[in-house]
């Protein structure tokens, strides 16, 4: 079976769903061409894009596609050169009136570039609601062929439609095949901007559970608490409760440390906010880490934390992998009655649920875990076997090929 996947940009460090799910595919002997409209400036810091050589199977515009709108705009002109699409067509590609915002921002223009071949496609994969709409789109101009599946993830049936408007998957909806959601959560705010319920297929992302092993029985609690984050740093992921929390205990745990990976535009106001709370030497912004890396990190820590909240843009945790991640990696979690977020924990069996906003509410809990570290063990190795029972990439990888078969045979 040939399967296309259709991204905003490859590879992305924060979504490692997407390559697990590339890779699961590959090793089950399907035929894999990936179309990215922006080239990552970290490719080859993910082991498994090195392993599998991802990057031989990805096209990119033949001019660069600017993740600045005016500078797009610029360099546009040259497509008509450089590609071997007939300009008709990549001129019917910039229609707005049928096409929306992704003829509007040059999305479907440079996008189109790539396909002068024409080929042709079992599935046309594509992640979050915008690149569905390319997908769509692509096939309406008849640059490539091939049943479309979608799948949304979170911020595109949050935010993402707050901005552009509640109809803006409309034309996704009809033309459109399969839908896949993360959670029952995100089924939910689909099928409320208009999806049948019937189109709709659950399918979490899942977790390599070679690749997070469980160390729940291995990780000692007699010295330094090291409690963790991951997530990129914005608004939604709720870190600053999180920092507030850890500071609050400090006073009473004088071993505790608090260390959050990831990068994101809030790092400067995180940044201030430690500094006020004269935390730096407890409170460590680690930056963006590899896989590989991370790996070490859930090891080494003792409690993992996800504060997240419903930002202001209406973003909101549609699953919460890193819980997943954690938990498969023997960690006791704390996190939020958001979102997606209490179908990835059992509350009060591999973790904890707080309310959002609620510091102190995080505070107790961590408190609790750190004064009794064989209840941590305790959640943590429960954790890792709510994972191998529900969130398995291999069993989610089977599921996925369960739908493409499906939608083959329906045709």
């Amino acid at each position: 079976m040939k399967v296309a996947f259709i991204l905003r940009k490859f590879p992305v460090l924060s979504e490692t769903f997407i390559i697990d799910q590339i890779v699961g595919l590959l090793e089950r002997g399907f035929s894999v061409d990936i179309y990215s409209l922006f080239k990552s400036h970290k490719q080859n810091t993910h082991l498994l894009v090195r392993k599998h050589d991802l990057l031989e199977r990805t096209h990119f515009p033949p001019v660069a596609c600017s993740e600045r709108a005016k500078l797009r705009l610029l360099k546009a002109p040259q497509l008509f050169f450089q590609s071997a699409v007939p300009v008709e067509i990549q001129l019917r590609s910039l229609n707005s009136l049928k096409y929306g915002r992704q003829a509007l921002f040059l999305n479907l223009l440079y996008f189109s570039s790539m396909l002068s071949h024409r080929p042709r496609y079992d599935i046309l994969h594509c992640h979050f609601g915008m690149y569905g709409l390319i997908g769509v789109d692509l096939r309406d101009l008849g640059l490539i062929s091939g049943k479309v599946v979608t799948s949304f993830h979170g911020m595109d049936v949050n935010s993402y439609p707050k901005n552009a408007g509640k109809d803006v998957y409309n034309r996704l909806f009809q033309k459109g095949e399969i839908f896949t959601v993360n959670s029952h959560f995100t089924a939910r705010k689909l099928n409320e901007l208009g999806c049948p319920e019937n189109c709709i297929s659950i399918l979490p992302a899942g977790v390599d559970l070679d690749r997070f092993q469980d160390y729940s029985r291995q990780r000692p609690y007699d010295k330094t608490t090291k409690v963790l984050s991951v997530g990129r740093l914005v608004e939604c992921k709720g870190l600053e409760f999180g920092i507030e929390a850890v500071s609050r205990l400090k006073k009473h745990h004088p071993a505790l440390e608090y260390w959050i990976v990831g990068d994101g535009p809030r790092y400067d106001q995180l940044k201030l906010l430690i500094d006020s709370l004269d935390a730096g030497h407890y409170v460590k912004l680690l930056g963006a880490k590899s896989q590989e890396d991370l790996k070490q990190i859930y090891r080494d820590a003792q409690i993992f934390i996800l504060p997240s909240i419903v930002g202001s843009d209406g973003a909101e945790e549609g699953q919460g992998l890193v819980l997943l991640e954690a938990q498969s990696s023997g960690l006791p979690v704390i996190t939020t009655k958001i979102g997606g977020i209490p179908e990835s924990i059992v509350d009060g069996e591999t973790g904890f649920l707080v309310p959002q906003k609620d510091s102190n509410a995080l505070a107790e809990k961590l408190n609790f875990l750190i004064s009794h570290p064989e209840r941590c063990q305790q959640l943590g190795a429960r954790g890792r076997g709510f994972v191998e029972e529900k969130f398995g990439q291999d069993r989610l990888i089977c599921q996925l090929e369960g739908i493409y078969r499906e939608m083959i045979e329906d045709d």
